[in-house]
């Protein structure tokens, strides 16, 4: 009999620290269960040794007669102490390590929601930073709890039981891929629509479906631009065409300018010769004066039809800005050429003024007036 007791108590003692065990649940306490793991003593499992996240009660986790395999955290005289999350935290790190390594993606439940994040059980327990959470900043976290996301491993160090997860690195990955497919299918040349997603000063960002291509300033207009804002808004539904791709650095480039109809396009049939117009002296070269006549479109004034004497230089008489009158001499959209006169406004001028004064002579020297010639028809009649 004495014999048996010590060979029971020798098969106790050989219980260590770490060793794992299977056993079955006897008796469910509040705080703790009892485990009988073969031997006449019961071992104990304490209620924070169940969940790598908080348990209210015992018979959230365990009922009688469970099996589970356990992890001896403490054995003394003839008290075991048991761990369950023990067990599973060993199996969950040797395989998040694995994840870890194939990027691999894995899914949870948001169990908490707590300062900073969101945790999940995922065999340990796995924290979510605010910042990994969702691409876009997100305020309130309360409708997460309950929530399954896919997420990545981010860090991990088993010896301080630290797991950090990442959804924000699934949704950027899986909007790399999408990238790559749009981009894979649009080719230079393309006409397509897409919609204003943000404007900066050196121009405007195009969403084309899952990936932005950029219209630069001097590609947004035929006429100079200073700001973006100028000729679109955010959220504005655009056409334009593909300059260029490319795919390595996920690049494009557009244009609204080249879908839209030229300026010359414009005029065509509204300018022809003869006609007097308004324009805006745009820049002055040594053989004349290039005039801008409507958005995009510049007639040329040479230096010989700037003034109806001889002058050196375009500058004697013009400058940049100026706002002048000139005479169409001839139109050529063909070529995308206009000439222009201010000289000839001048003699027209100076012709109808010379032909004012000849009227003049001419009536001073004939010894009468027109009002003569009424006056006597008038006497006709009274008469």
């Amino acid at each position: 009999m004495v014999e048996e007791m010590n060979n029971e108590l020798t098969e106790m003692k050989s219980f260590a620290v770490g060793d794992v065990v299977t056993g079955k649940v006897t008796k469910v306490e509040e705080k703790h269960a009892f485990v009988d793991v073969g031997f006449k003593v019961d071992g104990i499992i304490p209620i924070s040794e169940l969940s790598s996240l908080h348990v209210e009660k015992v018979s959230d986790v365990l009922s009688v007669g469970d099996e589970v395999e356990l992890k001896v955290i403490k054995s003394e005289d003839d008290e075991v102490i048991l761990s369950k999350k023990a067990v599973t935290a060993d199996k969950a790190w040797g395989e998040l390590q694995q994840k870890l390594e194939s990027g691999e993606i894995i899914e949870a439940e948001v169990a908490e929601v707590v300062k900073g994040g969101l945790v999940v059980d995922v065999g340990v327990r796995g924290f979510i930073p605010a910042s990994l959470v969702e691409k876009h900043y997100v305020e309130d976290f309360s409708d997460y709890k309950g929530q399954t996301l896919r997420l990545k491993v981010a860090e991990l160090d088993p010896s301080n039981n630290k797991l950090i997860l990442s959804q924000r690195a699934v949704l950027d990955e899986e909007e790399h891929h999408k990238k790559k497919q749009v981009l894979t299918g649009i080719k230079e040349g393309a006409i397509l629509e897409g919609t204003i997603q943000r404007l900066t000063g050196f121009g405007a960002f195009v969403d084309l479906g899952g990936v932005d291509g950029l219209v630069h300033i001097s590609q947004l207009a035929h006429h100079r631009v200073e700001t973006p804002s100028e000729v679109v808004n955010e959220g504005d539904t655009v056409k334009v065409k593909v300059l260029s791709v490319d795919p390595t650095n996920e690049r494009i480039s557009l244009s609204i300018k080249d879908t839209l109809p030229g300026p010359w396009e414009e005029v065509e049939g509204k300018i022809k010769a003869g006609d007097v117009i308004d324009g805006t002296v745009k820049r002055l070269v040594s053989f004349g004066a290039f005039v801008e006549i409507a958005a995009g479109v510049e007639g040329l004034v040479h230096i010989s039809q700037i003034a109806n004497r001889h002058i050196a230089t375009p500058g004697e008489v013009l400058k940049e800005g100026q706002e002048v009158q000139a005479k169409v001499l001839d139109v050529n959209l063909k070529d995308k050429r206009i000439s222009l006169s201010i000289r000839a406004l001048e003699e027209d001028d100076s012709a109808d003024e010379h032909t004012q004064e000849q009227y003049k002579r001419d009536e001073e020297h004939s010894g009468f007036s027109l009002g003569d010639v009424i006056g006597d028809q008038l006497k006709k009649y009274k008469s």
